[in-house]
């Protein structure tokens, strides 16, 4: 066993994270190098490999840790002198993940640039390891903190001893260079990787293409919590229109206004601004009032009602991070500094039903199961918990997870330590990844706190939510299959995929395009039978005066023949 200062024994198979690690660049910034996402990837991982040394005197040996009995460790490959340092880090990694990439999910278009054929090796490569498992995680926000998760587990169960959870997008990088394709810019430079291309001038467009090779588990885009074909048919072919239609029956159930609810998501998004204005790695490091956020511009233009596109996600970013994870036993052989270790005091993960299966669209009761299990694992209450950051895509992913946890909208603790998606920055499925970066160092910076870190994957479909601290605390396996058992016992209302005649609005959204077009989506229930539906709006005044009004929610409506809803 493992006895800390404070005398708490712990097995030391015990997971824990010793290091992390965050990278960015923005384009026209000095420096500016037009990393690929592996190339940010492994800076992220040579940061968190230097994270984990931190505190270590140079050229000390193993076995130095900072007090504690650490016999029964099981470490199977000392360092070949006696010293700690990254390469010796570096090869006792047994696994490396990778956060999948938008476009590995078909949800961005292949890069111009190229890619690598295997990311998790190609990173493992820049680090000199060579990991037993390769893998290529599942689309989703939530697959961040559930990979940091997975591989907890294992090393508690004794199958891996160190871990490294990887991920980066460059997709602001890769837009760019299409655009320069498209104009008839340069072809790109050929090199065997892109670290040699910083101070590359603008007009060497970067060659992103690696062949690595080697085996990788691949988990698949992960996209069956986001839409169906008939759904996508319809319209709701992207996220900003289906977080809408949940936006709008919150609304409808608080019973606000469309200003007053307006008003309520700027002042709930306001103080991120003021801390993706202060972190060094956000893509929009502007601090913006309540008005700025919600106000209709051209530059702030609507996307999907009510959002304007400050209120949504920002995935035009170049950002990455990795988060290290050592048994206790090994992390202590080797010398690191247990004070800085992060535990995690428990977790929950947790997949709602599909859209249309979901009793109230207004809220979500997955994030309610999740947060109530969370904090349960960890033993404490909502009031214990010392900062959060929670997955901030759109308003609602805040505000279901801040009324679960019965948090004014205004606590003075926060929910976020980078600064939110549209702000910090939403680099694909990989954001909670920097949250747990973030988190990490903030809960180094006061021993004891507790931390809470939700991701959410789909739509508000896949929660991941964690408690961390550096207060040592055993490994607890936690109770998922239970929780998705509960899920599925959940009621579901009656559902008609041909709807017909008399109905009434449950939730809307309107689809604004850049080009100044709109596209109605409604969420409704047939009179008969109390069926729920989802169908476009016909584009007819009447219609669409409804659909304008103040509160278009639980109005009557036809669906017509053609399957389109209009105003009676």
């Amino acid at each position: 066993m493992t006895t800390f200062a404070d005398g708490v024994d712990l097995d030391p198979r015990t997971p824990v994270i010793v290091g992390v690690g965050q990278a960015s660049e923005r384009i026209g910034d000095a420096g500016y190098a037009a990393l690929s996402p592996v190339a940010l990837a492994a800076a992220a991982a040579h940061a968190a490999l230097r994270d984990a040394l931190a505190g270590v005197p140079a050229g000390a040996g193993a076995g130095g840790g900072v007090g504690g009995d650490v016999s029964g460790s099981g470490l199977e490959r000392p360092p070949r002198d006696g010293t700690v340092d990254e390469s010796v880090i570096a090869e006792g990694i047994d696994a490396v993940a990778f956060v999948r990439l938008f476009e590995d999910s078909g949800l961005e278009p292949p890069s111009p640039l190229g890619r690598a054929d295997n990311a998790p090796r190609a990173v493992a490569r820049r680090l000199g390891a060579d990991p037993a498992r390769a893998v290529l995680g599942v689309g989703g926000g939530q697959s961040p903190q559930n990979l940091v998760l997975e591989f907890a587990a294992e090393i508690a169960a004794g199958r891996a001893e160190s871990a490294l959870v990887v991920g980066a997008e460059a997709l602001s990088s890769s837009r760019h260079w299409a655009r320069s394709a498209a104009d008839g810019g340069p072809e790109p430079r050929r090199s065997p990787t892109d670290a040699g291309n910083a101070g590359a001038p603008e007009a060497a467009r970067p060659d992103w293409r690696e062949r690595v090779g080697g085996e990788v588990e691949d988990r698949g885009p992960g996209l069956t919590d986001m839409t169906s074909s008939r759904q996508a048919a319809l319209g709701l072919d992207h996220a900003p229109a289906a977080y809408a239609l949940f936006e709008n029956a919150r609304r409808a159930r608080l019973g606000l206004s469309r200003e007053d609810y307006a008003r309520s998501m700027g002042e709930l998004f306001a103080p991120f601004t003021h801390v993706a204005a202060g972190n060094p790695h956000s893509a929009a490091p502007t601090r913006r009032t309540p008005d700025e956020l919600v106000t209709v511009t051209s530059r702030n233009r609507l996307v999907a009602d009510p959002y304007p596109r400050f209120l949504v996600a920002r995935d035009q970013v170049n950002q990455g991070a990795a988060v290290l994870l050592m048994s206790l036993g090994r992390a202590r052989d080797l010398g690191l500094d247990s004070a800085r270790f992060v535990h995690c005091h428990g977790h929950a993960s947790v997949t709602e039903r599909p859209l249309m299966e979901r009793a109230d669209l207004s809220t979500s009761p997955a994030v309610g199961l999740a947060v109530r299990t969370v904090l349960h694992e960890a033993g404490i209450a909502a009031a214990d918990l010392d900062l959060l950051d929670v997955y901030s895509c759109f308003p609602i992913a805040v505000s279901v997870v801040r009324e679960a946890l019965g948090m004014a909208p205004d606590d003075p603790r926060g929910f976020t330590v980078t600064g939110g998606l549209p702000f910090f920055g939403g680099p694909g499925n990989d954001y909670a990844l920097h949250s747990l970066a973030e988190m990490v160092g903030r809960l180094r910076d006061r021993p004891g706190a507790r931390g809470l870190v939700t991701a959410n994957g789909g739509i508000l479909s896949s929660q991941s939510m964690g408690v961390w601290s550096t207060d040592p605390a055993p490994w607890r396996p936690g109770r998922d299959e239970a929780l998705a058992a509960e899920v599925a016992s959940w009621p579901a209302p009656p559902t008609i995929d041909t709807p017909r005649g008399p109905a009434r609005i449950e939730t809307f959204t309107v689809v604004h395009g850049r080009d100044g077009s709109r596209r109605g989506l409604v969420v409704g229930r047939l009179d008969e039978g109390d069926t729920r539906f989802l169908a476009a709006a016909s584009d007819d005044t009447a219609t669409w005066r409804l659909l304008d009004a103040d509160q278009p929610v639980g109005a009557p409506v036809v669906v017509g023949d053609d399957g389109l809803v209009r105003a009676p």
